[in-house]
């Protein structure tokens, strides 16, 4: 087994533990795994992380569902319209996108370089929501929860999942906390089984246009995965979340940081 695959498969592990620990956090990782360690083409690294996640987020969301930490109706009310445009835009809108995309006429990036330069920004922007803490008791952006803005965060969250690949819980969180006004500890348990239908939604747009598939690296990839959200899940009942989100955010920010250099000036 090549090294790259023996040091991915190590990090799935890592994966998973951060899931099951944040609630969170599962594509931003898997998706820079499979592509620099694993060697996987961006495209095709958006796909397996929607499978990785998706299975690993249903394992932690059962969990969760069985200590009573579902808010099943706001799951539905924000899942339903996430799915869809999750899977509208793996079927219709990535595949659709030119290798070269040219803007203004002038300027032209490869579809590559694009994907993993637009997922840069979203992983600092999920790196500054984890840096700057949640207060759970804050004032909320509405008195009551708004249905309608509920609805059209789901939709642009589900935009943004489909096109990178990433299963969104560091939007949903916050969207569930502050719209939908449901406790912090609800609201991971939530996002764990939106962000679980979404994933495997995106990732059968990504089946039903024929992409080519390593069904064993995913399945060992997700394997590990699986056992590090297991292992996540115990030691968040030990280890200050706040404070662990807060390490690993300046942790991705410095990894988005990375890759938003590196594709943009070094491609």
């Amino acid at each position: 087994m090549e090294n790259g695959l023996i040091i991915g498969y190590f990090l799935a592990l890592f994966v998973g533990v951060v899931m099951g620990l944040l609630g969170s956090g599962g594509s931003i990782l898997s998706v820079p795994i499979f592509v620099y360690a694993m060697n996987v083409s961006p495209v095709l690294a958006t796909a397996y992380s929607l499978f990785v996640v998706g299975i690993t987020a249903l394992v932690g969301g059962f969990q969760k569902a069985k200590q009573k930490l579902v808010d099943y109706r706001n799951a539905i009310l924000f899942g339903i319209p996430t799915l869809i445009t999750v899977f509208i835009t793996r079927k219709i809108l990535v595949p659709n996108i030119p290798e070269v995309v040219t803007f203004f006429n002038y300027f032209q990036i490869q579809k590559s370089v694009l994907i993993m330069a637009v997922f840069a920004v979203v992983m600092i922007f999920a790196a500054i929501r984890m840096i700057v803490p949640i207060e759970e008791n804050a004032k909320p952006i509405f008195p009551k929860p708004n249905y309608f803005q509920i609805v059209i965060q789901g939709i642009i969250i589900g935009l943004i999942s489909g096109f990178v690949g990433a299963g969104g819980g560091f939007l949903i969180i916050p969207a569930l906390v502050f719209m939908a006004r449901i406790p912090m500890k609800m609201a991971v348990g939530t996002s764990l089984l939106i962000v679980a239908a979404q994933s495997l939604i995106g990732f059968l747009g990504d089946i039903q246009v024929n992409q080519p598939m390593n069904w064993q690296m995913l399945g060992l990839f997700t394997t590990f995965s699986v056992i590090g959200i297991l292992i996540g899940n115990k030691l968040s009942k030990k280890i200050n979340g706040e404070k662990l989100k807060t390490a690993f955010g300046w942790f991705v920010l410095a990894m988005g940081s990375y890759i938003l250099i590196k594709e943009i000036l070094f491609s």
